[in-house]
């Protein structure tokens, strides 16, 4: 008998080796689907414990998924993957509050967020008012040009040679170089993004990198339509998104794009629609976005409501990016999707 066929869902506080809560939930979770088709519900505290469990373990979402997808591994070897992943090392003070966190202790604060604001008054009306904000020398351009390095090396792609930049386009799959742990911890990304959640017990995702290499013939990435990566159904939940550039983009650069003030609108914009239109479909064809232009180590923050999307590539140069975000320990979830 295939030893998941009656794959039992673990209680959140069943922990292993290396004494994380809800780690052990998390595989069985997984493990039942993968195996049985039959996981048990997703719930609001399921989904907001996942993202604070494989943020505060630092791993990215795809890369785990694929992993236990792809092995269907023992917990005890999924715990040596996440070891591995960690360098072999979960600090003691990451582990306590971490498990604090799960178990719904939100008291803790990051040490890294700076005593003086990073976002101006103005900075934090512009937020309310068009639900974005660019930070500013987010982190300084020579980590931008250490991050483009290890993308480079990643996809064997060099910026003084125009015909590499067209092996891999637009996702990078790399997540864990010291490059890009260091933008990650910018005191400054922390700061700003505890600005606008007006709390400091925050959490950092691992995402990916980006590149946009320029339009050419045989090459012809026209953008991704105007999207949102959150449900349409209500309520709206509260939620932040976020692109750091780490070259020079200008507007016409394969820039980020979003319609400006949306999220003061969405609920009203949804009402309106006509009886049984796609709204997804109809914010394509209707809105309109505007393009967003940043220097190396800008860190573009956007409220989840608003639909955006990436433009295509009409400069001489390639925008490269990396993708980052920070949530608190509790945030508001609404698990209908449409």
């Amino acid at each position: 008998m295939n030893p998941f066929d009656r794959q039992i869902i673990a209680d959140a506080d069943e922990t292993g080796s290396i004494g994380v809560v809800y780690l052990k939930r998390y595989w069985s979770r997984n493990m039942a689907f993968r195996t049985c088709g039959n996981p048990s519900p997703v719930t609001e505290d399921d989904t907001i414990a996942e993202a604070v469990l494989l943020a505060g373990l630092r791993l990215g979402i795809r890369e785990t998924l694929d992993f236990l997808m792809a092995a269907t591994p023992s917990f005890e070897a999924f715990e040596e993957w996440v070891l591995t992943k960690n360098d072999n090392t979960i600090e003691p003070e990451r582990l306590r509050r971490l498990n604090g966190a799960l178990r719904g202790d939100d008291t803790f604060a990051l040490e890294t967020i700076l005593s003086e604001p990073v976002l101006s008054a103005s900075d934090l009306a512009f937020w309310d008012e068009h639900g974005y904000v660019v930070v500013k020398q987010a982190v300084d351009r020579e980590q931008c040009q250490a991050a483009v390095d290890a993308i480079c090396n990643y996809t064997g792609m060099s910026m003084d040679e125009p015909d590499s930049w067209y092996k891999d386009q637009i996702w990078i799959p790399l997540a864990h170089s010291p490059a890009l742990w260091s933008n990650r911890n910018s005191s400054r990304i922390h700061t700003a993004f505890s600005q606008i959640y007006k709390r400091r017990d925050l959490w950092m995702n691992v995402d990916v990198c980006g590149v946009n290499p320029p339009m050419r013939p045989g090459y012809s990435f026209r953008g991704a339509p105007l999207h949102w990566d959150m449900t349409l159904a209500p309520p709206h939940c509260f939620g932040t998104q976020a692109i750091l550039y780490l070259t020079d983009t200008a507007e016409d650069q394969g820039a980020f794009s979003c319609v400006p003030g949306f999220h003061r609108r969405l609920e009203r914009w949804l009402a309106e629609l006509p009886a049984g239109a796609n709204p997804r479909a109809h914010a394509i064809a209707e809105l309109q976005a505007t393009p967003i232009s940043g220097d190396a180590g800008d860190l573009i923050i956007w409220h989840q409501a608003l639909p955006h999307g990436a433009t295509p590539n009409r400069a001489a140069l390639p925008r490269t990016v990396q993708y980052l975000n920070m949530f608190p320990s509790r945030f508001e979830v609404n698990t209908t999707w449409i």
